[in-house]
């Protein structure tokens, strides 16, 4: 099993039971508390809230579909690496993609797939950037991230490519970091790292201003359990020949560690994927070990206690060797997903090697000398979809599964589903206070990313305001979200 989960091809989507972590329940909210339902948002099932009963219903996480790099590096022009910590942001005015990469550029796009620089390119290397539409100062309508030493100084810019420091202290970090834009609650997002227990952590600092950073805290780090499966996943790699072999190997070095973890606020919920770095031997003559990550996924709703999705198993997992992939050895994350119709779209860097070359000399005073015999275009900007909702599902089989809604307030408006039927259905009833079926729909069936259910049976436009339930049931099909839209 773990042998099969270690391997990932393009167009091969995988399905892992969801489990939580030891220590990381979400704080739920107290049992008094009204369950709200707020249109246009979308109630996911990544946890129990909302949730007040399952029946005959499996949780599954399901992996993006890989697509391969779509950002090379220039190869005429020196480049043999790039990598990016920023997922691209939609210039509404421009009607273009734009992201940026951690060497002084930046690339635009208009379709998502096809790339170019733009010019003149940016003076300064932007580890992470976001766009701003909410600051009535069109000189800061872009922010960012720079690296200096001991962390992290916020940029501006109104255009992308000139940005202007910003008098303002900086973000205490090591050398990663990852920056998101909560425009729901006004909130910039980052995570920066520092060491914790195992080694690198993943610490938070917030900001409404983007010059008032908060004090990096703690969110998320390895724990013992981690490092058992780091161990399994170590020996499993090493032993598939399909995947990149390691350079150095030592088991007393072996571990794993948080390398970086981007944030993001998805439908109400935040959403992470850490980079978990396996370490599999330390480098002569130099302080650092090789090694691969594997990205998880994990969810919080208040960005401090988060539950492992998938069993600790990997969202994205590395390429074999051989079809022209970059993302063999290193992994690392986006700092959110775009939107595009009815899928995510991941981009994330994809590293062929970690130890890839020789450290010749006395460290700080030596250097790399690259391997003759290894590729020399090691690292590009690659591409993997998702179902729009798609990461975790409710999944029933023949036998019909029933998921019922913690009591809210009827919104009104038009309810829509997001379900993979196939050969099975979907139907949906509204329960009163009581418990008493007020509303029956007609079955929905087929791959359905936005269902309008349709009542076939009673009339839910009296129920506005009114606390009611929602049942679903459902059989074979994949059930991943449902929300109300407001009647045109």
């Amino acid at each position: 099993m773990q042998n099969r989960l270690m391997q990932t091809v393009i167009h091969f989507t995988t399905t892992l039971l969801i489990a939580i972590s030891t220590g990381a329940a979400v704080a739920e909210p107290p049992a008094t508390a009204q369950f709200e339902v707020t249109p246009g948002q979308r109630q996911l099932f990544v946890d129990d809230h909302g949730i007040a009963q399952l029946k005959n219903l499996q949780r599954t996480m399901h992996r993006p579909r890989k697509l391969g790099a779509v950002i090379r590096p220039d190869i005429v022009a020196g480049e043999t690496s790039i990598q990016t910590r920023s997922g691209p942001v939609w210039d509404e005015e421009r009607q273009v993609f734009r992201m940026w990469l951690i060497s002084p550029a930046c690339y635009e796009s208009r379709d998502g797939l096809h790339w170019t620089k733009t010019t003149p390119q940016p003076k300064i290397a932007v580890i992470s950037a976001v766009i701003d539409p909410d600051d009535p100062d069109p000189s800061r309508r872009y922010k960012g991230l720079v690296s200096v030493r001991g962390g992290r100084e916020p940029v501006v810019s109104p255009d992308g490519i000139d940005w202007q420091r910003l008098d303002v202290p900086q973000i205490p970090s090591q050398d990663e970091s990852n920056l998101s834009y909560d425009r729901a609650t006004r909130t910039f997002l980052a995570t920066v790292k520092h060491r914790g227990p195992y080694g690198r952590t993943v610490w938070l600092s917030t900001s409404r201003d983007f010059e008032t950073w908060s004090k990096p805290e703690l969110i998320f780090h390895p724990d013992e359990r981690d490092q058992e499966l780091a161990r399994k996943n170590i020996e499993t790699r090493l032993a598939e020949s399909k995947l990149q072999p390691m350079f150095d190997n030592d088991p007393e070095t072996y571990n794993v560690q948080i390398y970086n973890m981007g944030v993001f606020r998805y439908e109400g919920v935040y959403l992470g994927m850490p980079a978990m770095f396996h370490s599999t031997g330390p480098r002569p003559n130099y302080p650092n070990t090789d090694g691969f990550h594997l990205i998880q996924l994990v969810v919080s709703r208040n960005l401090r206690k988060w539950v492992r999705l998938g069993d600790r198993q990997p969202f994205i997992g590395p390429s074999p060797v051989g079809g022209g992939a970059y993302d063999l050895t290193q992994i690392l994350p986006p700092s959110h997903p775009v939107v595009r119709g009815d899928e995510l779209w991941f981009y994330y860097t994809g590293l062929k090697y970690r130890a890839g070359a020789t450290y010749v000399g006395t460290f700080p005073s030596g250097k790399f000398v690259p391997n003759p015999e290894l590729d020399r275009d090691t690292g590009a900007i690659c591409l993997a979809t998702l179902r729009r909702d798609g990461f975790i599902s409710l999944d029933a089989g023949e036998q019909p599964g029933t998921l019922t809604t913690h009591p809210f307030r009827w919104p009104g408006g038009k309810l829509f589903v997001n379900v993979a039927a196939g050969d099975g259905e979907l139907r949906a009833e509204i329960l009163d206070s009581n418990g008493n079926v007020q509303a029956t729909s007609d079955s929905i069936r087929g791959d359905r990313p936005r269902g309008e259910i349709r009542w076939a049976k009673g009339d839910p436009s009296g129920l506005t305001n009114q606390t009611v339930s929602l049942r679903f049931t459902l059989s074979n099909a994949e059930f991943y979200s449902y929300w109300f839209q407001e009647a045109e």
